[in-house]
């Protein structure tokens, strides 16, 4: 597969994420992700306020819900997410009982992701993170297939706090071969080179989410 810089930067979810994120280092993220082109910015949900500079620019808003444990209740992820996208955040990366992902629970997930897209309806996107580095690949099957049927846009590999990991591609493809191309499929989480990332768009990845986005772009082929 053949992927330009430009390609690769327009699918980077460029995200700062974390505790002790000030509002200075939120304004860096905006003014690197303009410099570098990227599509979308992730941001903490309680920062949504401090977005409408990125917003004017044209940089699209994601932030999280029920994150980084997803064990809250459906309902408060809703709220959470419905509050989001009130403050002008376009993509919601919402984290799910990794409980009932792990034992492919599809009945609790499929209430879980239907209460969520009920509270934050189309355009706005919405992703599933599923913590795929402690999920076998069977139960990433049925997470994805139940994310199809409840009308997600993205199933995601990971928080990126795991202390498991993050994305690997052979968790990537598993969920990109249950996909089959009707929602997307984010790779997060220890994706810090050009190599890297092309590695997980080659197993199917349609987004990258990245802390990383300018040692990816710089690696591109000249």
């Amino acid at each position: 597969m053949t992927i330009s810089r430009a390609q690769m930067a327009a699918i980077i979810d460029f995200t700062l994420l974390g505790p002790e994120v000030t509002v200075e280092e939120l304004h860096a993220l905006i003014d690197e992700a303009l410099e570098l082109g990227v599509g979308t910015i992730c941001v903490p949900p309680s920062m949504m306020n401090n977005t409408k500079r990125a917003q004017d620019a044209g940089l699209n808003i994601a932030t999280v819900a029920g994150f980084p444990h997803g064990k809250t209740s459906a309902l408060v992820k809703a709220a959470e997410a419905r509050l989001a996208v009130q403050y002008g955040a376009s993509e919601v990366d919402v984290v799910l009982d990794i409980a009932q992902v792990k034992a492919a629970n599809d009945n609790a997930l499929l209430t879980e992701m239907v209460a969520i897209r009920e509270a934050v309806a189309s355009p706005a996107k919405l992703k599933f993170i599923v913590e795929s580095a402690v999920v076998s690949d069977v139960a990433l099957g049925v997470v994805t297939h139940a994310a199809r049927a409840a009308g997600a846009d993205f199933v995601k590999t990971s928080t990126g706090f795991h202390p498991a990991g993050g994305a690997t591609v052979e968790a990537v493809r598993a969920m990109a071969e249950a996909a089959q191309g009707q929602i997307g499929v984010k790779a997060s989480g220890g994706i810090r080179t050009w190599a890297d990332a092309v590695a997980m768009v080659e197993a199917g990845a349609t987004r990258i989410g990245t802390s990383n986005a300018r040692a990816i772009l710089e690696g591109a082929p000249a």
